[in-house]
């Protein structure tokens, strides 16, 4: 069952937004996991561990000298595990207290 994206383009999660982004800051992600055909929107929270953007090849046959990078957070949830979230355009950030 694939849910439709509710995402506003008000709500887009720009990269100025995860360049404030501090160790420490707890912070609510809401974003798509896209696993085989199924898509689901889930939301994670936790406390910012670090923040990175990382080079990729996740893209099929472009050129070596391409560039791809994702933005991500590594957040600390409340179990104690880590976990990490790739932000898209799609992705929504928001602090929580």
């Amino acid at each position: 069952m694939r849910s439709e994206p509710t995402t506003e383009t008000t709500d887009i999660t720009t990269r100025e937004a995860v360049n404030r982004l501090r160790p420490g800051d707890r912070v609510e992600v809401i974003h798509e996991v896209k696993v085989g055909m199924r898509t689901w929107t889930t939301k994670t929270v936790g406390e910012v561990v670090s923040c990175e953007r990382r080079r990729h090849g996740l893209h099929f046959r472009r050129n070596p000298d391409d560039k791809v990078y994702s933005d991500l957070i590594v957040l600390k949830l409340d179990d104690g595990s880590l976990t990490t979230v790739a932000i898209d355009e799609f992705s929504q950030l928001r602090h929580v207290k």
